[in-house]
């Protein structure tokens, strides 16, 4: 049943016990190891390249300040922040996700933060806001009210850059929509358990006028089949 009559809050609380049972193995669908490996040289060869767009474009932000990741994960996008931020906050609701990236990254000048993103508070500002893999977990409901709290930690000047997954019309490729569900309703297979999380797929501009909705003006691109990037200002 919904909690405290909110729709996605049973989507949220179940989103970090996956994410959390996911942690021990979160990299390795990105690096292609594992049960993720594929035998396709062509495919692998596109994955590859995809992958490196966004990870150029990650290591071409301003980072050189106060940086803000949100939901960091097990450190796949700090490592290209932290080099050069002073200080970098990363925050995640799992705490292996978090001893994950202290342990990869391990850098004094990261600030780690356990908290749901969604309850957070808090009254810093900072001059880049980094999102990897994160906004398409935001339900709709609760996307002008993140935001609109989220602007409210950006410096004057400041930068909101993100990646994530696109839309593509054999998605969702590693989930089943929930059946009579809402369409950001999926769920997710995991070593024997079924879990219901938020996804959701923007083509760019669908993105850039989703953030046109709470006032920010957005630069989104695709990388092809996989990906988009982008980022975001007042």
């Amino acid at each position: 049943m919904p909690t405290d009559g909110d729709p996605d809050a049973d989507l949220l609380s179940e989103q970090i016990r996956y994410y959390e049972a996911r942690a021990p193995v979160y990299e390795q669908l990105y690096f292609r190891q594992g049960a993720y490996a594929i035998d396709d040289e062509a495919w692998t060869r596109n994955w590859e390249r995809e992958t490196g767009e966004l990870e150029r474009f990650v290591s071409s932000l301003p980072a050189e300040g106060s940086v803000l990741e949100l939901a960091c994960g097990n450190g796949l996008w700090t490592r290209f922040l932290a080099p050069r931020a002073e200080p970098l906050v990363a925050v995640d609701a799992s705490p292996t996700m978090l001893a994950r990236n202290r342990a990869w990254i391990d850098d004094g000048r990261v600030r780690y933060v356990r908290a749901d993103l969604f309850d957070w508070t808090q009254d810093e500002t900072f001059g880049l806001i980094f999102g990897g893999f994160f906004l398409s977990h935001i339900p709709p409901d609760r996307w002008a009210s993140f935001w609109g709290k989220v602007r409210g930690w950006l410096a004057p000047g400041g930068t909101l850059a993100f990646v994530d997954d696109c839309w593509g019309p054999d998605r969702p490729r590693s989930s089943d929509r929930v059946v009579d569900g809402p369409d950001h309703a999926h769920v997710r297979r995991l070593e024997g358990q079924a879990f219901t999380i938020v996804k959701r797929f923007f083509r760019p501009h669908e993105l850039e006028a989703a953030f046109a909705e709470v006032g920010l003006t957005a630069d989104v691109r695709s990388t092809g089949e996989h990906f988009l990037y982008g980022t975001a200002s007042v």
